[in-house]
């Protein structure tokens, strides 16, 4: 774990790049939730998602201690590819990344247009996270895992911009993919010595994070699809799993039309889009709501690349066929 003074330096260094994302409270969602809700706008990021942030510590990281490294490969649906890219184009070195068949284009679009080579394997994130080894040994590239404690650093920099701004919070919901946003906020809380509970957020296509968290033992899960790609991970990476494994209070689940309905608040009450993903700790606030009286809670909206296609859907009043 990192100390508040590695965050703080950490975030200095990201502040060369980007900017600190706000963190708002709005009548409207507050009015829906019962409690006082701060959503943290990872939307705001120069890929719209909080994933900048830790691509660009990798980066910086990799520069230090491998400076032969010509390029880089890794595996996504979307936000961690364009974090890669947007870090690795701005240091000099080639971005590849591996998504599976079916990815959102508009995603793929993005990643190229920050600089990666896409290449297209399989049917989800863990069947393109098998053909990187294969790539990286054949064309000599640094392979970026999809966790990092590097990345969890440069992710936590949200945590402690949002336990800076409001110290007082009792409960922060955070949606689960490969663990960094969730690792982050945990490493913040605890530099910070806060108490406020860590609530894990999975789609229930994709519950293995939860699973494993109420076993005691990491259990994946079988193919399933979710338009929430963010959370589609079926089998929790091993050293996230050990930190949000002792780190979060409990994990709880939401479905495609929760995330959906929270998609549709989002816009309707703040005019802000938000991708699956970064839409479910909303969703699992509202699913919570008798919970929350008097309490004052944090979201936080990961990111806003959602397709466009499955926005006007969401916007219809549909959930979105993965």
């Amino acid at each position: 774990m990192f100390t508040k003074e590695q965050l703080e330096s950490a975030a200095q260094y990201i502040y060369q790049h980007m900017s600190a994302t706000p963190q708002y409270s709005w009548p409207q969602i507050n009015k829906r939730v019962g409690c006082s809700v701060i959503v943290k706008h990872e939307n705001h990021t120069p890929i719209g998602a909080f994933k900048a942030r830790g691509g660009l510590t990798f980066v910086s990281w990799l520069r230090a201690n491998h400076p032969e490294v010509e390029g880089i490969i890794t595996a996504t649906r979307g936000n961690h590819g364009q974090a890669q890219a947007f870090a690795a184009s701005m240091a000099g070195i080639k971005p590849v990344v591996v998504v599976p068949h079916g990815n959102s284009i508009e995603k793929n679009n993005a990643m190229r247009s920050f600089g990666a080579e896409l290449i297209e394997h399989g049917d989800d994130f863990n069947d393109a996270l098998l053909q990187v080894s294969k790539l990286a040994k054949k064309r000599n590239l640094f392979i970026v895992p999809p966790f990092h404690e590097q990345i969890m650093l440069g992710v936590a920099t949200y945590g402690l911009e949002l336990f800076n701004a409001v110290p007082d919070l009792d409960r922060v919901y955070v949606p689960i993919g490969c663990g960094s946003g969730i690792c982050g906020t945990i490493t913040a809380r605890n530099a910070l010595g806060l108490k406020t509970e860590i609530i894990g957020v999975v789609s229930d296509q994709f519950s293995a994070a939860k699973k494993s968290f109420e076993s005691g033992t990491i259990i994946g899960t079988g193919p399933a699809h979710s338009f929430a790609d963010g959370m589609a991970v079926r089998v929790p990476v091993p050293d996230a799993y050990a930190i949000y494994s002792k780190g979060v209070e409990r994990i709880i689940q939401v479905s495609d039309d929760e995330i959906a309905e929270a998609t549709r608040i989002y816009f309707k009450d703040t005019h802000n889009a938000a991708e699956g993903a970064g839409a479910a700790s909303l969703a699992a606030a509202l699913k919570e709501r008798d919970q929350l009286k008097n309490k004052k809670v944090g979201v936080i909206l990961t990111g806003g690349n959602i397709d466009t296609d499955a926005f006007r859907q969401i916007l219809a009043g549909e959930t979105p066929k993965s």
